[in-house]
């Protein structure tokens, strides 16, 4: 057992480093379940098999030095040997492939759990969502509100409530769904919506969009754009405020060439002011805070519902600027 367990940890090891440095693209969700699966049944076993063994041998050893001192008693011997504590630990003691193994399981097991039906970690990774949200900031994620989902193959079990207008969703990015993006919520299902020289519509009416002060950024942001004074504004969706950026330098039209061809791709129109789309059924339309400097629904279409992983609440960490931390809209 202890060269098959080491052959099993072996090729774990082996594609956590083929993640790490790109050779496969990674499923922690899957690994997390193989993990659960493999040192569940290592439990198990341990529970209903090695334990009772170990037991039973620790039993043995005690009722052979009970039998022999009885019989050196008879023969009149009475400085015996006694139970050796140390042997008799050694006799129970896990050994090091069920430590690792079974002896994880409970923590593995929890962690796969929460991550799958209650809370998962973001990690926010570009200044698409700026200012709402920085490089750097570590959020959770709800996975409950939209509905369950079982991991891996993310079949939704339970309804839930629908995304509405103006929530920050995480969802798998439809062109490659193994990587998570973060947007909000433009536009649900039967919603035209219209991005044109910079000015949001949503069926035909204007997004409410007030002037704030200029945006500066700091060194959570994207560095190579927003170190300098930004148009800032704020937003009402879905009756949620929030900022957004409005870059002046940057153009509001599309080319077809700029997008990324996908299905429904007949429900938009590109011109130089911008886009219009109607957003088909089981479909949202994303887009990200920072609107010049954000690759969304604009660029590659529509986020199907089974594409949804949960809604963005909260800023648990961001290690270089704790300030961070807090829920948001």
């Amino acid at each position: 057992m202890a060269f098959l367990t080491s052959l099993i940890l072996a090729a774990f090891v082996g594609y956590i480093g083929a993640w790490y440095f790109g050779a496969v693209e990674g499923n922690f969700a899957l690994l997390l379940f193989l993990a659960s699966v493999v040192t569940g049944i290592y439990w198990l076993a341990e529970r209903f098999y090695f334990l009772p063994q170990r037991v039973k041998a620790a039993a043995a050893y005690e009722s052979s030095l009970g039998a022999r001192n009885a019989r050196l008693a008879q023969q009149g011997i009475t400085k015996v040997d006694t139970v050796d504590d140390k042997a008799h630990e050694r006799l129970l003691m896990q050994p090091w492939w069920l430590d690792w193994t079974a002896g994880l399981f409970p923590v593995i097991v929890a962690v796969f759990l929460l991550r799958s039906f209650l809370f998962e970690p973001f990690k926010i990774p570009s200044g698409s969502m700026m200012p709402t949200l920085l490089t750097g900031d570590l959020i959770l994620v709800n996975k409950y509100t939209y509905g369950l989902r079982l991991p891996v193959i993310n079949t939704k079990i339970t309804e839930g409530t629908p995304p509405a207008r103006g929530d920050v969703m995480v969802f798998r990015y439809p062109p490659k769904p193994s990587m998570d993006y973060i947007k909000r919520v433009v536009g649900i299902p039967g919603d035209e919506v219209a991005y044109l020289n910079k000015k949001l519509t949503i069926n035909g009416q204007p997004v409410s969009k007030t002037p704030l002060a200029p945006y500066f950024g700091d060194s959570s942001d994207d560095r190579d754009t927003y170190m300098k004074e930004t148009p800032q504004f704020e937003e009402v969706l879905g009756g949620k405020k929030h900022k957004i950026l409005n870059n002046d330098s940057r153009r509001a039209g599309l080319t077809e060439a700029e997008v990324i061809p996908f299905e429904d791709q007949g429900n938009c129109r590109y011109n130089v002011e911008g886009v219009v789309c109607k957003v088909p059924p089981g479909m949202y339309f994303m887009m990200g805070d920072n609107r010049d400097n954000s690759a969304d629904s604009r660029y590659w279409g529509f986020v199907p519902d089974k594409n949804i992983v949960g809604r963005a609440f909260f800023v648990w960490m961001n290690f270089g600027n704790w300030k961070r931390i807090g829920g948001f809209e």
